[in-house]
């Protein structure tokens, strides 16, 4: 547990950038449209927010709610301008009809990546059978991190397949990162920090007002505070 832990931020704007990394985020998740769970923002805001902090942004491609791929030509084009515009690290994810990971499309979109580090989102958390999922990618290039709220539910409802996750971590499908998120809340850090959990996501929780107003480096702070520094 003396480990220093991870904390990404969710960022919509340089406004919620600047305030995560002033905070003491480690890292951004840059996305637009949280009514839609978050998707992939305009290339200027990613350049933008790239002159701006000096932590790691990693930009979500996606582009419609769901965790299906949809056009995947559309995002492996997205994939792209992101990358011209100055992304190097990338949150991706999709699952078919019947929730298994899709990976044709998976295939698609970080080969054109071509090797940049990327979190398989929340996906996972409504995949058919998330164990074989994740033996399915467990050496895809540069996939080094899931989140993940150990269910569709929520953290709430995740707590024990965290835990239990955790401590198969270097088994084989298991030795990416597991940064939880997703109705995280300070309450639950003791936990998931004795099982050996090492990094957190949170976008709500960063903002005083919730969603209604920007990220709040006050509330990084304690964020910070709680995980240590």
């Amino acid at each position: 547990m003396s480990k220093r832990a991870v904390l990404e931020v969710i960022a919509l704007d340089v406004e919620d950038a600047v305030a995560a990394q002033a905070g003491g985020a480690d890292r951004l998740e840059l996305v637009t449209d949280m009514a839609a769970d978050g998707l992939t923002p305009a290339a200027a805001t990613v350049t933008a927010i790239r002159a701006a902090v000096d932590i790691p942004v990693r930009v979500m491609l996606r582009l419609a709610d769901g965790f299906a791929a949809g056009a995947v030509e559309r995002l492996a084009a997205a994939a792209c301008e992101m990358r011209e515009a100055g992304a190097e690290e990338f949150v991706l994810g999709f699952l078919d009809g019947d929730g298994q990971v899709d990976l044709a499309a998976v295939e698609r979109v970080a080969g054109e990546l071509e090797g940049c580090r990327w979190t398989f989102h929340r996906a996972i958390d409504h995949a058919a059978d998330r164990d074989a999922l994740r033996k399915q990618l467990a050496d895809f290039p540069g996939l080094d991190t899931y989140l993940t709220a150990g269910s569709a539910r929520g953290v709430d409802a995740g707590v024990p397949v965290l835990c239990a996750e955790a401590g198969r971590r270097g088994e084989p499908g298991y030795g990416q990162q597991l940064l939880v998120g997703g109705g995280l809340r300070l309450e639950h850090v003791p936990a998931l920090r004795e099982a050996g959990v090492d990094a957190f996501h949170i976008g709500g929780a960063a903002r005083l007002d919730g969603w209604s107003g920007p990220v709040s480096a006050e509330a990084v702070a304690r964020w910070r505070s709680v995980l240590g520094s």
